[in-house]
This record gives C-alpha cells, sequence and structure tokens, in this order.
C-alpha cells in the first residue's frame, strides 16, 4: 500500500492589517521556521473577524479555435480578479471608514467619555484605496494586496445577542502603480 504524505495544512483565521498605498512592507525575517518581525507601524489592525476571512482569485480563459479542429488549439487569459472578505467584528467608526472607501471622521466635541464622534461618506471619486494585509497565527504565512478598493455591500445587522453587529467587507484587488495585485510569503521549509 502507497504512503501519503502528511499535508501542511494551515487552520486559523490569522490577522489582518490595513496600510495606506505605497506603505512600506515587513521585513520578512524568518528565524526557526516562522516570520519573527513584526509589521511596520504603517499597519494597523483591522481587528477581529467574526469568522475569519477569505482570500479569492480567478483567472477566466477563453479557446483559441481553427475550422480544422473541433478542440481548442490554444487558451489565453483574458481576465483575472480578486477579492478579500471578511466580516469585522471590531465595530468602530475607523472600520466604519475603511468599509465605507475613506470619508471623514471627525471628533465634534468632548474628550475619552464624553467625546462626540461623527463619520461622513467620501464624496463619489474620492473613495480611498487600502493596502489589504494577512498573516497567519502561526506565523508562516503572509499575503499583501497592494491596492484594494471595498466593493461589498455594508449590510450591518443589529440583533439580539449572541449575534454581534458586523462590519462586511469585500476588497477587490487592483493593480498598483508598480508590480503585482497581490505577493504571497512563507516562512520554512514546511511552507515552501
Amino acid at each position: 500500500m502507497p504512503s501519503v504524505a502528511r499535508p501542511t495544512i494551515l487552520q486559523d483565521p490569522g490577522y489582518l492589517f490595513f496600510a495606506q498605498p505605497g506603505s512600506s512592507l515587513p521585513v520578512n525575517t524568518v528565524a526557526g521556521g516562522v516570520f519573527t518581525d513584526a509589521w511596520p507601524v504603517a499597519w494597523g489592525s483591522a481587528g477581529a473577524t467574526e469568522d475569519g476571512s477569505e482570500f479569492s482569485y480567478s483567472t477566466k480563459v477563453e479557446p483559441t479555435m481553427v475550422a480544422e479542429f473541433f478542440d481548442p488549439i490554444k487558451y489565453s487569459t483574458t481576465e483575472r480578479s480578486g477579492t478579500f472578505a471578511f466580516n469585522l467584528a471590531d465595530w468602530t467608526l475607523a472600520r466604519v471608514e475603511a468599509a465605507f472607501n475613506g470619508g471623514t471622521r471627525t471628533v465634534v466635541s468632548g474628550t475619552g467619555l464624553t467625546q462626540l464622534n461623527k463619520y461622513t461618506l467620501p464624496s463619489p471619486g474620492q473613495e480611498e484605496r487600502l493596502m489589504v494585509g494577512w498573516e497567519s497565527l502561526d506565523n508562516t504565512v503572509r499575503i499583501v494586496v497592494y491596492q484594494a478598493l471595498q466593493g461589498g455591500e455594508v449590510k450591518m445587522a443589529f440583533k439580539k445577542a449572541p449575534a454581534l453587529a458586523v462590519i462586511p467587507c469585500t476588497f477587490n484587488f487592483e493593480i498598483p502603480a508598480a508590480g503585482q495585485p497581490f505577493e504571497i510569503w512563507t516562512a520554512g521549509d514546511g511552507r515552501a
């Protein structure tokens, strides 16, 4: 009976980060098979999620046909697109601002526990892009999306416990000024 190698699984929700496009990346220092460096200060934590996140990337191909053959003689890539989707459980105006692609958060009055805050949507055409970062809880996988625009429906449900209000986000990948839409790094030979 042939043996089957034990799979190298990845089974955790990871950590999410946001940064402004063009922000410096982690150095990706690896020791003992894990990343040991911190994300640069420009990357802020996106906070907890309701049930993790979903990275999705699809490639559309179309056949090239000739009259002499019934089967395609070649397939060509005609479209690629990607998304990073999650429901933010950390309900703050900073997360609402990320979900609506920018806008303005203002302190209306007061400080601390008497502080009154207001959020205003960005004007159409003034939406801001974000970089999205992800790292596995075991510190062996990192993903950086270089430029993304949140384009999913933001439908917040305010219900009785144990339900919690979340901020749904679907960040759509764009091509940045230079480079690819995303990159993935792994630490150690076990993830190579």
